[in-house]
C-alpha cells in the first residue's frame, strides 16, 4: 500500500525559527526588566532601597568650621650637632632633663684632632718666631742707618774744622795746597754720602711701615688659626646652647659620631604649637591668621594659624597653630581637639548630610526620592561650603527632600532609579 511523503526539512526549519524567536524575546524581556527607556525619561535602573543611605534636607545653623585633631610640638627646638666628631667618652645628662645654658651634656674624644692641634701649635709657634726675628732685623737695620748718619755728621764736622784750619795755614805758607784740596774732596764726599744715607733711610722707613703692617696681620692670622684649632678641642665637650628640656639625646658610651651628626635637641619650655593635617580639599580655603578654637582642660582657647605647609603628601597638607604661653600641664606629643574656623556661620541654611555621592557628582547633581519612595530621579543642585557633617545647599533642593547620599558608582549613568 502506498504512503504519503511529507516535507520534513521545511518543518525542521520552521521549528528552529520559532525557538530562536522565543530566545530573543526572553533576552529582551530580561533586559527590559532591569533597564527601560521610555520616551523623555532616559535610562532607569532597579535598586534595593535598603542598600542605600538616604538623608533628609534640613534647615538650621551652618557652622563653617572643621573639627580636627592636632599634635603638640615645641614652637622652637635647638638641635645638637657635633662640630668635630669623635667617640662618646662620657654622657653627663639624661634625656628629658631640664638643662641650663652652657651646661655640659656629652664629652667626646678625638685623638687625631688632638695630634693635629699639637702640630698646628708647633707650626704657628715657629712662624711667629720667624716673624719676630724679621721684625728684629728690620729694627737693627734702622738703628744701623741712624748710627751711620751720626758718624757721617761727625766726620763732616771734623772735616769742616780741618778745612778752616788748613786754609789759614796754606795762606801763611806753612801747609801745602794739596793737603787743603784733599780735605775739600773728603768733605764733599761725606756730604754726598749723607744725602744718599738719608734717601736710603727714607726709603727703608716707607718699606718698613708696609712690612710691619703685613707682619702684624700675619701674626694675627696665625694666632686666630691657633685659637680655632684649640676651639676644636673645646668642641669635644658638647654644651647646651640654650636653657630648656633635653627632649632627645641619641648617644651611647663608646659610640663614634661623625662630624655634623645629630646628637639630640633642646625644646624651649612653655612655647608650643599644634601641627594639624588637613585634606587637600581645604588647601585653597585655609589662610594664615585664621582663628582656631582649641579645647584643652575643659576650656576653649583661641589661637591662630601661623604657618601653612602647602606640600601635599598622601592627599593631606599641614598647618601650624601657635598656642598661648600661659597653658599649663601641656606636654610634647599630646593630641588636642580643635575647630578651625573657615568662615562666618549661617544661622538659617539648607543642610545636606555629607556622603560618598560627592566623589561621583562633584556636588553638581543628586538622586532625589519621590513621594511614595518608589522612584528616585536625578536633579541638578548647587552645593556650597561643607563642614565636618554637612554641605550647605545653595540651589536645587528644598527642606524635606530625601536625597540618596551613599555612593553612586553602580548607577551614576541612570536618569531614574526604581526602588523596591
Amino acid at each position: 500500500m502506498d504512503k504519503k511523503i511529507t516535507h520534513q526539512g521545511k518543518a525542521k526549519h520552521i521549528k528552529r525559527f520559532v525557538i530562536a524567536g522565543l530566545s530573543l524575546g526572553l533576552i529582551a524581556a530580561t533586559y527590559g526588566y532591569g533597564f527601560s527607556q521610555p520616551t523623555g525619561t532616559g535610562r532607569s535602573q532597579n535598586i534595593e532601597l535598603t542598600s542605600l543611605t538616604v538623608s533628609t534636607v534640613t534647615q538650621g545653623a551652618f557652622k563653617d568650621a572643621l573639627s580636627l585633631r592636632g599634635q603638640v610640638v615645641p614652637k622652637t627646638s635647638i638641635y645638637l650637632d657635633t662640630i668635630a666628631g669623635g667617640q662618646v667618652e662620657e654622657r653627663l645628662v639624661e634625656q628629658g632633663e631640664y638643662v641650663e645654658q652652657g651646661q655640659p651634656l656629652v664629652r667626646l674624644s678625638n685623638t687625631s684632632l688632638q695630634l693635629d692641634v699639637m702640630s698646628r701649635e708647633a707650626q704657628v709657634t715657629e712662624q711667629l718666631n720667624f716673624l719676630r726675628n724679621t721684625q728684629m732685623n728690620m729694627e737693627t737695620n734702622r738703628l744701623n742707618l741712624r748710627r751711620d748718619l751720626l758718624e757721617i755728621d761727625l766726620k763732616i764736622t771734623h772735616l769742616e774744622r780741618r778745612l778752616k784750619q788748613s786754609q789759614t795755614l796754606v795762606n801763611q805758607g806753612v801747609l801745602a795746597k794739596d793737603t787743603l784740596e784733599q780735605t775739600q774732596q773728603d768733605l764733599t764726599y761725606y756730604k754726598a754720602r749723607k744725602e744718599l744715607t738719608l734717601e736710603r733711610q727714607q726709603q727703608e722707613n716707607s718699606i718698613r711701615k708696609v712690612q710691619v703692617a703685613q707682619l702684624a696681620d700675619s701674626a694675627k692670622m696665625l694666632n686666630n688659626n691657633l685659637q680655632f684649632a684649640r676651639n676644636n678641642l673645646d668642641n669635644l665637650l658638647i654644651k647646651a646652647p640654650v636653657a630648656g628640656y633635653l627632649s632627645e639625646l641619641d648617644v651611647e658610651i663608646g659610640e663614634s659620631k661623625n662630624r655634623g651628626s645629630r646628637l639630640g635637641q633642646i625644646d624651649i619650655p612653655n612655647e608650643y604649637k599644634l601641627v594639624v593635617k588637613l585634606d587637600e580639599f581645604y588647601l585653597n580655603q585655609v589662610q594664615r591668621g585664621m582663628s582656631a578654637m582649641v579645647s584643652f582642660g575643659g576650656e576653649i582657647i583661641t589661637a591662630t594659624v601661623t604657618k601653612i605647609d602647602s606640600r601635599v603628601k598622601q592627599s593631606q597638607f599641614k598647618i601650624e597653630i601657635n598656642l598661648p604661653t600661659n597653658i599649663e600641664a601641656i606636654k610634647r606629643g599630646q593630641s588636642i581637639n580643635l575647630e578651625l574656623m573657615l568662615g562666618s556661620n549661617t544661622n538659617n541654611a539648607l543642610l545636606l548630610n555629607r556622603g560618598a555621592f560627592f566623589s561621583s557628582t562633584g556636588g553638581h547633581w543628586v538622586y532625589v526620592i519621590a513621594e511614595g519612595e518608589t522612584t528616585a530621579t536625578r536633579r541638578d543642585v548647587r552645593l556650597g561650603r561643607k563642614n565636618q557633617h554637612y554641605f550647605e545647599v545653595l540651589a536645587g533642593l528644598s527642606t524635606g527632600d530625601k536625597v540618596i547620599t551613599s555612593g553612586y558608582a553602580n548607577f551614576d549613568k541612570a536618569q531614574q532609579l526604581n526602588l523596591h
